[in-house]
């Protein structure tokens, strides 16, 4: 096996070379509009406004600052340029069913002219309708059937009275009533003592007339009340007249400006029955609750007008192409609308013109644009959201009302139709759980827009990310970058991206960079940004966030973590891994320890026995133990306990980057081989010996290479990362020019084997044919010392049972 070598400086960081960019700034290259590198997210969003059909809404996944909302509102907005501008909806008096207020739809704009129109209507019935009834000919006309009542009441009595004066009886208007008194031959009326005088026959005679004239009187007097009826008939049909006179023309002029609108005209013709039907109102001045609810029939003339307004509830006056609507609170009320309540009385009331639009409403007949989190935070937003879509119509009830939290008079609005598509941004997690869990976002949101983090840094990205700089320094406004400023941005990119061979599109990070970068040349007076201020806005950044790196780094360098960097040791070797702290993060050496004795083959994680370590670290460990059993052990009992642990490590322990380092570890303390330590191990491995990627390589190198630094660099110090790694290198310049002149080197292992060679100085050892390692090398004293625990383990055995007896014994 050939040891390998270090990898050349050349290979640690790939530059970009300022030359090779056919530009001297940012100032002639034309602008990028759309984000770099995000083809399959913008073929998404086209294919999900193209396509007609329920559910084809869309789902914008990617990491947070990516962009996914700043381009999906860009394309929302091109695509709303090509639609037609949605219609108007009003909110009506549903005269039949108060509660139930009616919708119209109006084309754009003309909501707010029928709201005007209604309006004038109101303030001129307000005049027109009392100066009816004022009127001359209108009193002329009541008095005239007021004169005809009375004349055809005096008629009836006057016969009553020319019959009696007939028989010589007297017709007397009393102010009890009406009676009668007998005459005598001169015509006055006789007293009661004389009319005992008179002949019986004479006072029957009189009696009987009298008796006769009551019941004349009787029945005239029974037909007053229906006279008086009819008369009030007559009366009522008189003020319809004038009513549907002084209010008819009003109408008429507004049902010619809305003739083209069927809902509007027949609205109309109910308020014009309306107004005939309930006159008396107008007449009234009384006010009651019906001043503020308008659904009642009393309250006088101010609740009577009250119902003819118009509740315009969306107006698209002002609007040319569809609605793109974002929404950074979507609570229940905000989406679906809702009835507002006022204080009357001590009650709470409403009437149809509280009702206030949702988002949906404005949104209705083009986008609206959600942020999932806050939707699911929420309460029953997110439901309403899926109701709405599925029923395809807007709904407005209140969940007061839907869980009878309180007994109030409420409003039940006509339905309005939607036809909407909702974007939803969000992180890819969230995505993955609402398909898994509710059955319905898989039916209502079939369009996944899948944002990259990164791009591919091949011959044409270097200029296709400039454009996208200058388009991002136009719309913040920023100066222009230099040549050499662009190239900086565009290594600090792969930096960002992990990755040598690409580039980061995080839209927020490559933003606040350009921004501090123009603030630190305007510091100096640079016209332009220079290469030294995109990196001094870097370095600033991390000094701004690096207070707890220079603590624990301080702390190693005064050996209160101990750290070695620096001769050798028997299963002890220095891990690497990365603490993230928001935006920042960095590599933090580790020591980690391993020790071996006398056992039946388990493998003690003690960060797992104390519930330290996180289920990806102990499956780490459990491959460990598996591989230690295939190569040494595959036809004789692993008669070995062991344990490890990350010393001086008081949190939580989580992944598996470190358990090469482990396995080397544990190999050093069976076969009693030291350890260099002035090497750091970082990487994954598998069953077979196998070394696998990890994440964080450069912090994790640059992490140990500043113990290093500060203890005084040499010739035998690195750090030993996985092959598959290599390609990720993106260093900062210390530690490329530390390699450079060989006080620093970084090795690129592909096997476990190759990394025991580097860091025992010995050869780890291959088979032979009889299938046996040499003596000296690693695995061949691993395997000796395993094999010398099984001879020791059965001399322990008990004689009958079998039993080992040596369990935990140090070895």
């Amino acid at each position: 096996m050939t040891r390998p070598q270090p990898l050349p400086p050349e290979s640690l960081y790939r530059r970009c070379v300022p030359d090779e960019l056919p530009f001297e700034s940012t100032d002639e290259l034309t602008p990028l509009d759309e984000l770099v590198g995000q083809d399959r997210a913008l073929e998404s969003v086209r294919f999900a406004t193209g396509i007609d059909g329920d559910g084809f809404n869309i789902y914008a996944l990617g990491t947070p600052g990516t962009g996914k909302f700043t381009m999906v509102q860009r394309m929302l907005a091109k695509e709303a340029e090509q639609r037609p501008t949605p219609p108007d909806w009003c909110y009506v008096y549903n005269f039949d069913e108060p509660h139930k207020p009616t919708a119209l739809r109006l084309p754009p704009g003309r909501g707010a002219k029928l709201r005007a129109d209604m309006d004038q209507l109101i303030e001129d019935l307000g005049n027109a309708i009392p100066a009816a009834f004022d009127s001359e000919e209108y009193r002329s006309r009541v008095e005239e059937l007021e004169q005809e009542l009375g004349e055809r009441r005096d008629t009836t009595l006057a016969d009553i009275a020319q019959q009696a004066k007939e028989h010589h009886i007297q017709f007397i208007h009393t102010p009890t009533g009406f009676a009668f008194a007998p005459l005598d031959k001169d015509g006055e009326v006789i007293r009661p003592d004389n009319f005992e005088r008179l002949s019986k026959s004479e006072r029957e005679r009189i009696q009987h007339s009298v008796e006769e004239l009551q019941k004349q009187l009787q029945r005239a007097v029974r037909q007053f009340p229906q006279w008086q009826k009819e008369m009030r008939e007559k009366v009522k049909e008189l003020d319809r007249e004038f009513a549907s006179f002084a209010a008819g023309h009003l109408i008429e002029v507004i049902q010619q400006r809305h003739a083209d609108l069927p809902d509007v005209v027949a609205y109309l013709e109910a308020v014009e029955r309306n107004i005939v039907d309930n006159i008396k109102e107008f007449r009234s001045e009384g006010e009651g609750p019906g001043v503020i609810l308008g659904l009642t029939g009393g309250g006088g003339k101010a609740a009577a007008l009250h119902r003819y307004r118009v509740n315009v509830l969306i107006d698209h006056t002002d609007l040319s192409a569809a609605p793109v609507i974002y929404q950074d609170l979507p609570t229940h009320a905000s989406l679906i609308g809702r009835c507002e309540y006022q204080a009357h009385m001590g009650t709470l009331t409403t009437d149809f013109t509280l009702i206030k639009p949702g988002d949906l409403h404005r949104a209705n007949g083009g986008y609206l644009i959600l942020d999932v989190h806050e939707l699911l935070m929420q309460p029953f937003a997110y439901d309403a959201i899926k109701r709405a879509l599925r029923s395809r119509e807007l709904r407005i009830e209140s969940l007061e009302k839907r869980f009878g939290l309180i007994s109030t008079v409420s409003l039940e609005p006509q339905p309005i139709p939607l036809d909407v598509k909702v974007v939803l941004i969000g992180e890819r997690m969230l995505y993955y759980l609402l398909s898994h869990y509710d059955p319905d976002f898989r039916d209502l949101f079939k369009v996944a827009a899948d944002f990259e983090d990164a791009i591919d840094r091949d011959d044409s990205a270097a200029m296709v990310f400039a454009r996208f700089i200058a388009g991002i320094l136009k719309e913040k406004g920023l100066r222009a970058l230099e040549q050499g400023a662009v190239a900086r941005v565009i290594e600090h990119s792969a930096r960002l991206s992990e990755d040598a061979d690409k580039l980061s599109v995080h839209l927020r990070s490559l933003s606040d960079l350009l921004r501090e970068a123009d603030y630190w040349a305007g510091d100096v007076q640079h016209t332009r940004t220079t290469r030294e201020d995109v990196q001094r806005a870097i370095d600033a950044q991390i000094r701004r966030s690096d207070r707890v790196r220079e603590r624990l780094y301080e702390n190693i360098q005064k050996n209160t973590i101990k750290i070695d960097t620096a001769g050798t040791k028997v299963g002890q070797i220095n891990g690497l891994s990365v603490i993230d702290l928001g935006t920042f993060s960095f590599g933090q050496p580790s020591r980690i320890t391993a020790t071996t004795r006398l056992g039946d083959g388990k493998l003690m994680d003690i960060e797992r026995e104390t519930e330290l370590g996180g289920s990806i670290h102990t499956k780490g460990v459990l491959i460990l133990s598996n591989f230690l059993a295939a190569r040494y052990a595959k036809e004789q009992p692993l008669s070995l306990s062991a344990s490890l642990v990350f010393e001086q490590s008081y949190g939580m322990v989580e992944g598996d980057s470190a358990s090469l380092a482990e396995l080397c570890a544990l190999i050093s303390a069976i076969a009693d081989v030291p350890i260099v330590q002035s090497f750091a191990v970082t990487g994954s491995v598998n069953q077979l010996g196998e070394v696998q990627a990890i994440g964080g390589v450069n912090q994790k190198i640059e992490g140990f290479f500043d113990i290093c630094r500060e203890r005084g660099l040499t010739d035998d110090q690195g750090v030993l990362i996985p092959a598959s790694n290599a390609r990720h290198l993106m260093l900062r310049t210390d530690v490329v020019e530390a390699v450079r002149e060989g006080k620093f080197a970084i090795y690129a292992v592909e096997t476990v084997d190759e990394a025991l060679e580097l860091l025992t100085g010995l050869p780890a050892g291959e088979r032979d044919e009889e299938g046996r390692f040499p003596e000296d090398s690693v695995n061949g004293r691993a395997e000796l010392r395993l094999s010398a625990l099984t001879e020791l383990r059965q001399q322990f055995a008990h004689p009958e049972t079998g039993e080992d007896e040596t369990e935990g014994e140090e070895v």
